[in-house]
């Protein structure tokens, strides 16, 4: 069963500081133009903490961890950041606009303790893999400020609703904190500490499962540091505060949920020829054209009605469950089919049927890999493979000659995550793009003194 409770969080304090001068996007999403910038705004933003910068002559001794753990010392100290007086849980609503469209949506919440559960026992599940180095990273910087300040990003499934409805009705008082951040998301949180309404969120979690969205390095590295304490106790204590880890819970009914498509570019692939991948693709796939190289002019992207055409006819593909993929060059814009004679049991026969299903996949095993011929590994590499969100991105690489091929996804949906999920299955790097993301900062969880 899944174990949550109420914590008393550490927070800034709102009176000194303003959250936009504090608070930072989760630290594998903060690039160094967005790191300088979020030192440059407050000596006491979260970023010292959060992703510090390493300097020349770091040691064992002194480095970018130890640094982390002292910043956190000094914020408690002089009350920069101070501890809620009550076990609390916190509801938490974002108001954004899906990047590229002009819908506003809501993402409604809540953060508690979560119980960390090893994935066998059937109560947390991964939708992706993880890579070793993200994951050392964030241990040694558990080790040092024994805090947590970033989310992880659950996913529970629960028809009636009940404590959406709950949400929805805290919304209707004032939050504890309400800001806009670098990406115009509104975030919104409410400190709930009457013990009635806690306990109902305990109740209606406890017999859910629960998909990680966001933070699988972040998860694991937890449960590696809970086993490494367990290791150092003398008995195993499952209420220490290492047996949990700070979560935020999000119903996989509500409305304001959305994935991202990634889409891939592909550059520096040796010996390329439009004619030939053309040709090879075609043995799985059907071509139709959206615009060819005679309706572009002075090469740059084929015109905003081709594409609009396309994106429609795209999203009515990705309803109907037909295995479409986009592709753009500089020979056009076409949205390839998969073949209905195409047999991808004989062609994928150690792949689970779920995955055999996804497009992502069909774009890595059969466009990648058998036509252009880049391997698994090159991909995990990112040697021929770079992921952009947005289409005009893409396209822009290919029309300025930095890249070859643009490939264009729809987004996976948000059962299709959470089937493949709880039948531990898991879909391939960069397949999920959950937005917007959860601020880190915005409640920290503290689970011992700071080394």
């Amino acid at each position: 069963m899944a174990d949550i409770h109420p914590f008393r969080a550490y927070r800034y304090d709102t009176r000194r500081k303003f959250p936009a001068e504090v608070l930072t996007q989760p630290y594998d999403k903060i690039s160094p133009e967005m790191q300088q910038r979020y030192y440059d705004l407050s000596p006491d933003n979260l970023i010292t903490i959060e992703k510090g910068r390493i300097l020349p002559g770091d040691s064992d001794r002194v480095n970018v961890h130890t640094r982390a753990a002292e910043k956190l010392r000094e914020l408690i100290a002089k009350g920069a950041v101070v501890q809620d007086a009550q076990p609390s849980i916190y509801a938490y609503a974002q108001d954004y606009r899906v990047p590229g469209q002009s819908e506003s949506k809501t993402r409604r919440g809540f953060i508690a303790l979560g119980r960390l559960e090893d994935y066998n026992a059937g109560v947390v599940f991964r939708h992706e893999k993880t890579l070793s180095a993200p994951k050392a990273d964030r241990l040694e910087l558990l080790r040092q400020t024994k805090a947590q300040t970033g989310l992880l990003f659950m996913l529970y499934d629960d028809p009636a609703q009940k404590l959406d409805a709950a949400l929805e009705k805290i919304e209707t008082t004032s939050p504890s904190v309400e800001f806009t951040d670098e990406f115009s998301v509104t975030h919104r949180l409410w400190k709930i500490g009457n013990p009635a309404t806690i306990q109902t969120f305990v109740q209606v979690i406890a017999d859910k499962k629960l998909v990680i969205a966001d933070g699988h390095h972040r998860y694991e590295t937890a449960l590696n540091y809970r086993d490494e304490r367990r290791k150092q106790a003398s008995a195993l204590d499952r209420d220490a505060p290492y047996e949990f880890a700070m979560m935020a819970f999000f119903n996989t009914r509500a409305s304001g949920l959305t994935i991202l498509p990634t889409h891939r570019v592909v550059r520096s692939v040796s010996d390329f020829h439009w004619n030939r991948f053309r040709e090879q693709a075609s043995e799985y796939f059907d071509w139709q054209e959206y615009s060819s190289a005679r309706s572009r002019e002075s090469g740059k992207a084929a015109n905003h009605a081709s594409f609009s055409n396309y994106s429609g006819d795209m999203v009515k593909a990705a309803s109907t469950e037909s295995h479409s993929i986009g592709v753009y060059s500089g020979a056009g814009l076409y949205r390839l089919t998969l073949r209905p004679t195409v047999d991808l049991i004989k062609l994928f026969p150690d792949l689970a049927p779920g995955q055999r299903e996804l497009d992502v996949v069909l774009l890595h095993s059969l466009l990648l890999e058998k036509c252009l011929g880049i391997t698994a590994s090159a991909v995990v590499a990112e040697q021929n493979v770079s992921y952009v969100r947005e289409i005009e991105k893409a396209v822009e690489y290919v029309d300025s000659g930095e890249a070859q091929l643009a490939f264009l996804l729809n987004p996976v949906s948000v059962q299709k995550v959470v089937e493949l999920a709880t039948r531990d299955e898991v879909l391939p790097q960069k397949s999920t793009d959950f937005y917007p993301k959860l601020l880190s900062g915005l409640v920290i969880y503290l689970f011992g003194q700071p080394a």
